[in-house]
Order: C-alpha cells, then structure tokens, then sequence
C-alpha cells in the first residue's frame, strides 16, 4: 500500500499548517484556550472557509475526503499548532448525521457520550465532559440506542475549560425536547472517528514538542558543553524518537484500517500505544528542559498538559488495551 499523501492531501496540510503558523501562533493559542469561550469562533470560520471540515466528509455526502488519511491529515497538523478549535466533535458528528450540509457551513455540535432516557421527544439525564459543547449550536445525545439533536439553548448548560486548553461543558436534561434524527445512533463509529483523531493529534504534538527538545538540547549548555553532547542524553532522545516513531506508525496503520471490518482494532491499538508514548514524550520534554517546562511562559508546558490529557480522551491507554484483548479472546 502507498501511505504517500495524494497532491490533495498534501496541499491541505501545507494549507493548514501555513495558515496556523500565520494566524495562529501559540501566544494567540495560549490568549483564547484558557478563557471563554475557549477558542477563536473568528479562526474556526476562517478554518472553515480553508476547507477543513469539507476534508472531514466524504465525496459522496457532498464533502472531499472523509478517509482515515483525511482525518489524520487534519489533526496533525491541529496537533502540531497545538491548535484548540473543537473539531473534534465535528469528525465524531461526521459519523452520526444523515444530513452533513449545516456541518459543512459550520454549524457546532457537541457529542454526549453517556446515554440518556426518552419519553417521547423529550429527554432526561446528564451528559458529561460534552467536548466543544460549551460553543455548540446543537447537541447530539444518545437514547434507547437512537440519536437525538436539542437545541443548546433549551439544554441547562455548565461551562468549563479543561486544564489543556480548549472546552467543554456539562449538559442537564430535565424533559427536555429533543429532535429524533436516527433510529440507530453510530455512537462506536464515532468513537473510532474520534480516537483516531486524537492519536493523529498527539503525532503532531509529539513532533513539534520533540524538535523544540533537540534544539534545547543543542543549546543549553552545562560544565561548558551543550547538554546534548552528553551520551546518556544523546541515548534518551533516541529511545524517545524511536517511540515517536512506532507510534506513527501504527496511527498510519489505523488509518488505513479505518473503514475496514479491521478497523475498531486498529484504532485501539494505536490509541493505547499512543496514549503511553504520549505520556512519556511529555515527561521526558520537561525532565531534559529542566524547571523552565514547568512555566506558563514556555511552549513545553503547554505541550506537555496536552499529550497527557490525549490519552485520557475517548479511552486511555489501559482501556483500550483491554478492548484489543477482549477482540483477540473472542476470536
């Protein structure tokens, strides 16, 4: 198989990534990921407008893309910005609605993860950690095993930033009306959707955090020589960027699984693996650069919050682990 990015792909990701090193520096990232409404609603048009989410859907539903390549394509390089407009809802919603044409105009959705009860069209229970919900126009909630859209404005809604930056927001449902959208909610496929979004992510993240390392490493110098000449460093960085490696590789894998009998698997063992790199990429960019990784001021902090927190999203490392070892007993 060729995992060479088509000229499509490759002109988004250039796209993406000059527009996000323009418009997006970290010291803008850094202004609107930690107060309300915790992203840019401004860029997140703009992004929009550059054909991010129009990547995200497939051709035949009016999109132009919708693999798992395209999905990878997108969040590494969100990941690599450290970028915190919540598409991450969007690529799940992608997997769960018939109708993808208020999507593609930009239209928000939060994903409720826990199921709730139905009477009727009218629904009751609480939501958790609703990633992006805060900023929604319409939640997606799951009952009796079918989806749900409601109005945020007729949710009761707390709000709150999560520690890494970005949104997200508790939803309380007391009778609350609902519209019927699906008979059969695609909750597990947008599971799928949404892990392996953010293992593409953490790539990203793992890239820009590694090089911002290695150029530390070349120019912090310790009894009159650069830390990075010292062989037990040297062996360090090695090991890490061997790690980094494997786990682009086996996101590689799930992509390409993706869409394939194969793919809830794949994904699960990249999410675990990924998710373990992850932690340990983050510890040990704040072990070599020393206290200054442990300042708001430096990017490594903010890096750091955020490779942890990737693996706890949609399933850590453990709980996927599991799901690859239950599939393996059963077969």
């Amino acid at each position: 198989m060729d995992f060479q990015p088509s000229d499509d792909r490759r002109l988004l990701r250039d796209t993406l990534t000059r527009y996000l090193a323009e418009q997006y520096p970290l010291s803008h990232r850094n202004a609107v990921a930690y107060a309300a409404p915790y992203h840019d609603p401004v860029k997140w048009a703009e992004m929009a407008d550059l054909g991010v989410l129009h990547a995200l859907v497939p051709e035949a539903r009016a999109g132009l893309g919708g693999a798992g390549f395209d999905i990878m394509t997108v969040f590494e390089v969100l990941g690599a910005a450290l970028c915190p407009e919540p598409f991450l809802p969007a690529v799940m919603a992608v997997q769960m609605l018939d109708d993808l044409e208020p999507l593609l105009a930009g239209h928000r959705y939060g994903i409720g993860l826990t199921e709730v009860t139905a009477q009727g069209n009218s629904l009751s229970g609480r939501l958790s950690v609703v990633y992006g919900g805060n900023v929604a126009d319409t939640l997606l909630a799951v009952a009796d095993g079918a989806l749900f859209a409601i109005a945020t404005k007729d949710a009761k809604l707390s709000a709150y930033g999560m520690i890494d930056g970005g949104g997200a927001c508790e939803v309380f449902l007391d009778n609350t009306t609902a519209i019927p959208v699906t008979e059969h909610a695609n909750l597990a496929q947008a599971m799928d959707a949404g892990a392996l979004a953010l293992c593409a992510e953490a790539i990203g993240a793992m890239d820009t955090s590694f090089a911002m390392l290695t150029d530390y490493l070349k120019t912090r110098k310790q009894f009159g020589q650069t830390i990075g000449s010292f062989q037990a460093v040297q062996h360090r960085v090695v090991d890490l960027m061997t790690e980094i490696e494997q786990a682009r590789s086996i996101t590689i894998l799930a992509a390409s699984r993706f869409g394939t009998e194969e793919q809830t698997r794949a994904v699960s063992m990249a999410k675990s693996l990924v998710g373990r790199v992850a932690q340990q990429v983050s510890e040990e960019m704040i072990q070599l650069h020393g206290g200054i990784a442990m300042t708001w001021d430096h990017p490594a902090s903010h890096y750091a919050k955020r490779l942890v927190m990737i693996d706890h999203q949609l399933g850590d490392s453990d709980a996927h682990l599991t799901r690859v070892a239950a599939h393996y007993s059963d077969t």
